[in-house]
């Protein structure tokens, strides 16, 4: 299998990859990093990061794509992975559902028992957008389950592809590697014009070929699906390529660490910290530069994660604030509202959270009337499997605590993420102790959602919890 890989986890992916699959297309640093030719071939599929840097998507070849997901989601115990039903160029028929300032939602019907719905840019249709409207769209963007974002849409059709993307219509772009394509044995579908990506440039006209005649026919599957759909209901048309979603938990991040920690120097938390904010990719290029190459066995000054210098330098901070990134096993994620850092404690990796709760409703599993002037209090301790938040009332008493079980706690400067693992443990004011949401963690195991050993691993966190609480 061929795949191209691109990213903040490209350089341990192509030495986790590239054990059992070719890696090509490889960028300038990664065929300096390596010590071994890589080709510039078309790719069955391709692994990008997220642009959130959360974890990667997949698409290409179904076989290859499903190849990828099962290998990426065994990197660690706390990765999970989805298909994705809405993958760069299918092709929907959609309703629109509401207007909104720069486009419209577009209802895209049903793909596997799930509810697909996206984005359409006022700027990529032709005259006035209404809720009602029927139109024929295809994926330009996809978007992973855990965004907030759908994924965004347009009404012209392309075929992607690794090396070269095909657009409808008849326009041809220069340049030299334009002009050498002239010379491929392989011509595009008529009303189909090519666009070479950069890779392109070093490619044989051999390479060249294959990728033309490879998008040509998805071009022509694309086409004959579109005549032959009815297009009443929305609903999925056809998809050149099938797609899927990776997130990388923090153990998984670590995981990785250790796989380019193989190939080039790699500070503790390397994949970690880039994860958490743009500019920290920089620091962390820099700070390895500076480190330079070590004979496999020098070892870095810090004793692990340094989450004092990076929180430090990038946040979060006391006195600011952070959202409550509440993943779930099937792929969403929910704010659990905004709160106000009271504390950060340097030495345990650790961040208080306090937020003023409204009045309405009772705490889950507590059974307790939510009052105005409520606090919640969380403390987040970066790698636990768990986490607590004491609910206290106006005048200080003690109102519950609610300990949720999830995957290793991760401190972003502008939020706190992982994935919630069902399983709970609750103490009352009375000083009872329940442990809720079993059955729920079955059902997830049941459906694949989460794996047998990380259940297990949730499992023994909450009889671990109990222990404590008695």
């Amino acid at each position: 299998m061929n795949v191209r890989v691109r990213g903040i986890y490209t350089t341990a992916l192509t030495e986790l990859l590239g054990a059992d699959h070719e890696v090509v297309q490889a960028s300038p640093p990664i065929r300096e990093r390596f010590d071994r030719a890589f080709e510039v071939a078309p790719a069955d599929a391709t692994v990008r990061t997220t642009d959130d840097r959360q974890g990667v998507g997949v698409a290409g070849d179904p076989e290859a794509v499903g190849t990828l997901r099962e290998r990426l989601r065994a990197v660690g115990r706390d990765a999970f992975a989805w298909p994705n039903p809405a993958p760069r160029g299918a092709v929907f028929y959609g309703t629109v559902t509401e207007t909104l300032g720069s486009g419209a939602l577009v209802d895209l019907g049903r793909v596997d028992d799930r509810s697909v719905e996206g984005f359409l840019p006022y700027d990529r249709v032709e005259g006035y957008v209404e809720e009602g409207d029927d139109y024929r769209v295809q994926v330009a963007s996809p978007e992973p389950p855990w965004s907030d974002a759908r994924p965004s849409l347009a009404t012209d059709l392309r075929v992607p592809g690794g090396l070269v993307e095909l657009r409808r219509g008849d326009g041809r772009a220069g340049g030299e590697t334009a002009r050498m394509a002239d010379l491929l044995p392989v011509d595009p579908p008529e009303g189909w014009a090519p666009r070479w990506a950069r890779a392109a440039d070093d490619a044989s006209l051999d390479a060249m070929a294959a990728a033309l005649e490879r998008a040509g026919d998805r071009a022509e599957e694309l086409m004959a699906a579109v005549a032959n759909a009815d297009g009443e209901e929305p609903g999925r048309v056809v998809a050149p390529q099938a797609g899927a979603w990776v997130w990388f938990g923090r153990e998984s991040r670590f995981e990785l660490d250790a796989v380019r920690e193989r190939v080039t120097t790699t500070m503790p938390g390397h994949h970690r910290v880039k994860a958490g904010a743009d500019g920290a990719s920089t620091a962390v290029d820099f700070a390895e530069a500076v480190r330079g190459p070590t004979d496999g066995d020098a070892e870095w000054t810090d004793d692990g994660f340094p989450f004092g210098a990076v929180a430090g330098q990038f946040g979060p901070r006391e006195g600011g604030s952070v959202a409550i990134a509440h993943g779930k096993p099937s792929g969403r994620t929910i704010t659990l509202g905004r709160g106000e850092v009271v504390e950060r404690d340097d030495e345990d990796g650790s961040v208080t959270v306090e937020r003023e709760m409204s009045a309405g409703g009772t705490y889950d599993a507590l059974d307790i009337e939510r009052r105005e002037g409520d606090v919640a209090r969380t403390t987040f301790v970066e790698g636990r499997w768990w986490y607590a938040t004491v609910y206290e009332g106006e005048e200080g008493q003690r109102r519950g605590t609610y300990v949720n079980v999830c995957t290793p706690v991760e401190v972003f400067p502008d939020r706190v993420k992982y994935v919630d693992l069902h399983v709970d443990v609750v103490k009352l004011p009375d000083g009872e102790i329940r442990r809720v949401d079993d059955d729920e963690l079955d059902a997830a195991v049941d459906e694949g959602l989460v794996t047998e050993p990380l259940a297990e691993r949730a499992r023994e966190v909450a009889v671990s919890i109990e222990n404590a609480l008695q």
